[in-house]
């Protein structure tokens, strides 16, 4: 299985409105399209979470843990 790092697991965890891998990266793709020059970075995320969904498979996508951590933000913002 491929190696999901923790960024891009928040950002799927964000998208993942569908809970299906295909709703997910459709959503994915989507935002993409808003993404301006100055989103270099995390349209560098977008792409490297649609690589590893694209690649993964749906077993491997339901064994995923995508519950976005709000705890962690909380904690980088004091």
């Amino acid at each position: 299985m491929t190696t999901i790092t923790y960024e891009e697991q928040q950002l799927m965890a964000l998208y993942n409105s569908a809970s299906t891998r295909t709703g997910l990266i459709a959503a994915l793709r989507e935002m993409r399209e808003y993404l301006g020059p100055e989103d270099a970075d995390l349209r560098t995320l977008t792409d490297s979470a649609i690589e590893k969904l694209e690649a993964m498979s749906d077993e491997e996508y339901a064994a995923l843990d995508l519950t976005p951590d709000f705890d962690e933000e909380e904690e980088n913002a004091e």
